[in-house]
């Protein structure tokens, strides 16, 4: 892409030099202005393509009926801690009321034995005594990523061969393990993971948050799949047997990794296991409760995305339709042909919410934010192409082309 902006910047000022020269500054300006125009209409005609396309998809993904287990093997179910989030107690708590004859053990960590969350898990302990819960307090680090380190500082105390690691701000439904664990166990799968919708804590922002999970993330996964072009992996879910951790060589080779959970993955296939995802979600947490959060957290995963997979990040543009629909009306001056534009490119972003909504079985919901939430992530998309820096619980990283964290010392810089 860099060798790309090199070769097309220089000539789209020879030309815009050209343009000046032959045929005068106005003319020059109003053509630019003419090609912007129609460059944004092609985005947005292609963007409501694929929005109307994805409806149908994400409809299609979860009427499959999930697998069911031929067995219960003992689990243990692995989940890095870290503060007291607003839903901690009951995403905890959704684990223990699983639909699985199984034994299980719930193993929680932290890195400091001071961390609020271990108040809620003593609270879990008095909801469901009957729960086998082991807690490791560790404060060792190993890289930058610490929810690896976290998860390394446990797995010692894992009791179980099967191991299902999640993280805190999700919460399951009943059906959840069953189902996960009948993935598993077909032919030839190492991994098995879960796309996930947004659940909002109280408020705007969280809201906002939402929309992005929901309406953005979610179909643009499930259309990646149906074409064969994501290779996604999650680490709301990853569920995996011992013997297929050791085979990648465990988990220490990520602790210097942003998208960990995506690493983890490939990993998987290249061992030649199959990585796969069974019709359902799980909830996130939708947490951001300013809008400088939601913003840093979204800039971390568009920039994610553009690392991991250059590529598909540029096509995600096609997510942007009304944004690309409103450029256009700009860069026409309001033509005649450019408002009918907009307003099938609104109706399509609502026809997509309406469409997930049923998939989900949610109710439709805040119609109104979601165009908003369309121009926003739009210049958050824009954004993720002019830096490498990340905030991720507070501290601030730089990305390398590789994926690997290395953390921003002086601020000011």
């Amino acid at each position: 892409m860099k060798r790309l902006a090199w070769l097309v910047c220089p000539i789209a000022v020879l030309l815009a030099i050209g343009l000046v020269e032959f045929e005068g500054p106005g003319r020059a300006v109003h053509l630019m202005l003419s090609a912007l125009a129609l460059l944004c209409g092609m985005g947005a005609v292609f963007g409501i393509v694929y929005t109307l396309l994805a409806g149908a998809l994400i409809r299609r993904f979860f009427a499959r009926t999930p697998s069911q287990p031929t067995s219960f093997p003992p689990v243990t179910i692995v989940k890095p801690l870290h503060g007291d989030e607003w839903t901690l107690l009951s995403n905890l708590s959704s684990f223990c009321h699983q639909d699985y004859p199984g034994q299980l053990q719930f193993l929680f960590g932290v890195h400091d034995s001071e961390d609020p969350a271990l108040q809620t898990v003593e609270q879990l302990r008095l909801l469901h005594p009957e729960a086998h819960i082991t807690v490791v307090a560790d404060a060792r680090l190993y890289g930058p990523n610490r929810k690896m380190s976290n998860i390394l500082n446990m797995l010692p105390e894992a009791q179980h061969d099967v191991l299902v690691f999640a993280d805190s701000d999700v919460s399951v439904g009943p059906s959840y393990l069953r189902n996960v664990i009948g993935e598993l166990q077909k032919p030839g799968v190492g991994l098995v993971t879960c796309v996930y919708r947004g659940q909002p804590d109280p408020g705007f922002w969280p809201r906002l948050s939402a929309k992005a999970t929901n309406y953005q993330f979610l179909p643009s996964v499930v259309t990646g799949l149906a074409f064969g072009m994501a290779r996604p992996c999650f680490g709301q879910t990853i569920a995996m047997r011992r013997e297929t951790l050791e085979k990648i060589g465990g988990f220490a080779q990520f602790v210097h990794h942003l998208a960990e959970d995506h690493a983890i993955g490939e990993a998987v296939r290249m061992i030649g296991e199959k990585v796969v995802i069974p019709p359902f979600t799980v909830s996130h947490a939708c947490v951001e409760s300013s809008a400088a959060k939601l913003i840093a957290h979204e800039l971390r995963w568009s920039r994610t995305i553009r690392i991991i997979d250059p590529i598909g990040h540029l096509g995600s543009a096609l997510i942007h339709p009304l944004a690309f629909a409103w450029l256009t009306v700009a860069f026409s001056g309001g033509a005649a042909w450019a408002w009918p534009l907009a307003a099938v490119a609104l109706l399509a972003r609502l026809a997509l919410k309406v469409q997930s909504d049923h998939a989900l079985r949610q109710a439709h919901r805040d119609l109104w934010l979601l165009p908003f939430w369309d121009i926003v992530s739009f210049l958050i998309f824009v954004a993720s192409f002019f830096s490498t820096r990340v905030i991720w619980r507070g501290f601030s990283f730089k990305v390398d082309g590789d994926g690997l964290l290395s953390p921003v010392q002086d601020e000011s810089r």
